[in-house]
Formats: C-alpha cells, sequence, structure tokens
C-alpha cells in the first residue's frame, strides 16, 4: 500500500505513524513511539484496530539519544511488508517569519530552518534530525515540514508585533505563537461536533506538558498565548510562562548567570516542576499532598483563567471552550477548577459529564458551550503532506 509517514520528534521520544493513502484521503494504519530515550527506553506500535505490533524495551545505553531511537525505529520499519512509502510528513515547531504553510523541503529550507533551532530549543534541534537523516537514506522520497507557527499567521499587525524598533520586527522578533497543527485540527473538528458555535467566538484550550490557548473566531486563529517562543503565556511543565523580562536582566546582571544557564533555566527547570519541587507532570502534582505540588496547580489553574478572560477580550465575548491535549482530554479536576474560573464569562459545567469526560460537559443553561476534543496533529501533517506532494 502507498503511504506517508508522519514523524514527531522530541528531545526523549519520537512519535510516528503510518497513513495509507486511499483514494482521495487517507486512513490510519499503524501508530506507535520509542519514548524514555536516554532513561528507560521503548518501542511500541499499535495497528488500526489496536493490535500491538511491537513492544520492546531497550537498555539506556542503547538507545541514549534520538538518533539512536530513530536508528532502532528505522529497523523496526524495515520489518514491515506492503508499505510503499511515498512521502515523509513532519512537526516543526517554529517556521519563523518565512513559513506560513507546509513547505516541501530540500537542503535550502533545512538550512533556513536551523537558523531557528535558539528560538526553540527545545523542539526545534529534534524536529530537524530525523529530516536530515531521511535526506541521506532516502533522498528520493519527499519530505513536508508543516509548522507549528503558520496557523496563526493571520494575525493582524497591532496583535502580532512587540513594542519595540520596527527593525526588530522586520528582521522577524515577534508573536508568533505555537501548537498551530492541534488548533487547526481542532477548528476543523469543531465544524462536526459543535456547528452550532464553531464559527463563533472560541478558545481552545491546548494543556499538556506544553501548554497554550488560542482564540478562534470562524475558525481562524486571532490571538493566542505564546508569542516569539514557547516559553510565554501559560506555565507548563518545565517552562515558566508569561515572566517580567526584567527577570531575565536580573539574573544575567545580578545572579551572573550566562545565557546557556538562563536557556536551560527556562526551558528545562521552571514551569510545574520548578515551583513544586516535585514534578512537571500534573499527574504526580494531582496525586501528591505536599503543599508545593498545590500551589503549581494554583498557579496553573489562575493562569488559565487569567489568559481565557484576556483571550475572551480580544474575541469580544465567548461562545465555547475547548479542552484539549494531555491535560485537557484528561484532567476533570483540571478542567472542573478552571471552567469554576470561568463562571463570570457564562460558564457552567456539568459535574458528572466531566467526571466521565464526556464530548460536552456544559449544562444547558450554560451560556458558553464547554467541550473535551482530542487533537489529532499527526492527522494534519498527513493531510498537509498528501496535499502538497499531489502538486509535484
Amino acid at each position: 500500500m502507498d503511504t506517508i509517514l508522519v514523524v514527531n520528534a522530541g528531545s526523549s521520544s519520537l512519535k510516528f505513524q503510518f497513513f495509507e493513502i486511499a483514494g482521495a484521503g487517507i486512513e490510519r494504519r499503524i501508530r506507535g513511539q520509542i519514548d524514555g530515550i536516554g532513561t528507560r527506553p521503548r518501542l511500541r506500535a499499535t495497528a488500526a484496530d489496536g493490535a500491538v505490533l511491537v513492544d520492546r524495551s531497550y537498555e539506556p545505553q542503547v538507545v541514549g539519544d534520538l538518533l539512536a531511537a530513530i536508528a532502532e525505529t528505522r529497523a523496526w520499519f524495515q520489518t514491515l511488508e506492503g508499505f510503499v512509502l511515498k512521502a515523509i510528513g513532519h512537526r516543526v515547531v517554529h517556521g519563523g517569519p518565512d513559513y506560513t504553510k507546509p513547505v516541501l523541503i530540500d537542503p535550502a529550507v533545512l538550512d533556513r530552518l536551523a537558523t531557528f533551532q535558539d528560538l526553540a530549543p527545545l523542539h526545534q534541534p529534534n524536529n530537524l534530525a530525523p529530516i536530515r537523516l531521511a535526506m541521506e537514506i532516502n533522498p528520493d522520497v519527499p519530505q513536508v515540514a508543516c509548522f507549528d507557527t503558520a496557523f496563526h499567521r493571520g494575525h493582524a499587525a497591532h496583535a502580532d508585533c512587540y513594542a519595540l524598533p520596527q527593525s526588530f520586527y522586520d528582521e522577524g522578533v515577534r508573536r508568533y505563537g505555537f501548537h498551530g497543527l492541534s488548533y487547526e485540527y481542532i477548528a476543523e473538528r469543531l465544524v462536526e461536533a459543535a456547528p452550532d458555535v464553531a464559527r463563533g467566538r472560541v478558545i481552545v484550550a491546548h494543556l499538556g506538558s506544553g501548554a497554550s490557548m488560542c482564540a478562534l473566531h470562524d475558525g481562524r486563529s486571532v490571538e493566542t498565548t505564546m508569542g516569539f517562543t514557547a516559553l510565554d503565556g501559560l506555565p507548563m511543565g518545565t517552562r515558566p510562562g508569561q515572566m517580567d523580562p526584567g527577570v531575565v536582566l536580573y539574573l544575567i546582571d545580578q545572579k551572573g548567570m550566562s545565557s546557556g544557564e538562563v536557556t536551560n533555566l527556562l526551558y528545562r527547570s521552571s514551569g510545574l516542576k520548578g515551583l513544586s519541587g516535585i514534578s512537571g507532570d500534573m499527574r504526580e502534582l494531582l496525586a501528591s499532598d505536599d503543599p508545593h505540588a498545590a500551589l503549581a496547580i494554583d498557579h496553573f489553574v489562575h493562569r488559565c483563567a487569567l489568559n481565557a478572560g484576556m483571550l475572551a477580550a480580544a474575541l469580544g465575548g465567548l461562545d465555547a471552550f475547548v479542552f484539549t491535549a494531555g491535560v485537557g482530554e484528561n484532567s476533570a479536576t483540571i478542567r472542573a477548577r478552571v471552567a469554576e474560573r470561568l463562571a463570570w464569562l457564562g460558564v457552567e459545567y456539568d459535574p458528572a459529564a466531566n467526571e466521565a469526560g464526556a464530548m460536552s460537559i456544559s449544562t444547558a443553561t450554560s451560556r458558553v458551550s464547554l467541550h473535551i476534543l482530542p487533537t489529532d496533529e499527526e492527522l494534519m501533517i498527513a493531510r498537509h503532506t498528501l496535499a502538497l506532494i499531489r502538486t509535484l
């Protein structure tokens, strides 16, 4: 069968999915990942019917980094029969000022994307590594980059700029926003799941280890909480979210920290992990009776509520609120606490529906409808990849 491989590479995991090209569309055939890279590596994959295709653990030294994970995953790919690879689609977090839509990757594009690595150090280098390797191994297979920033590129100039001299904006210092592939999927899914509000004023909360919110109007992004980098907005697993830039000046000037030390602090040692001193995993914090865990959760909920108010102002009101991503889809506690803070907007949630994880969790009298919608970034990447290669 003719297939598209979708790759989403991170520092500790490599996610992949195979989609069959079926007529005018695509059908998912395999989904899997190798996670715990360098600590407890494990390769798992399932077929579309849920059947386990592989479940293999490794010693940490065997899969100690992303390149080793790619090699092991590729070796397993070669055992698959009947799959004819027609293209590879990649999630690339930062498209910078150049890329407003998916693009066919060539060496020049890859070099340009590498210049944005400092703007997304947790993601961009890992996103590009499998692209480089695939270019060497399968140079004739087209590869497509799909950007987390692209969905937000239609914002008004006054929403995207910082109050800095124009020259900085011209060279690319502006608000980009992220998680765009997730928001694009939710915008499309809402047309089926809640057609009465899909074209209205909607806030989508992508709450996971990385977290942000997006204001949609008529299915398009008009404002979002992240900016120039993926540090801004909501507190995250290991990133602080919105912070006075004077703190960075203080860390450098008064604490004597180097740029590298500040980068490590803000990307890897802050957020829920830094505030709690326990973990950046919301599941562990919710299970803990440590007061520092409670503080981190309180801070997260507080900032979610504040940013929701900001986005509601950008929309001029609110018709619907959607929870998605790992925390948003799976934590009834966080959904309830955020919903309670949004009562002033007309939000009323149904506790029973929320606990059950129903698609609709608002009451019949709520002025704002509440929804839980699982996101599917990989499906969006596959769709974009198919559309692009069919133009070749």
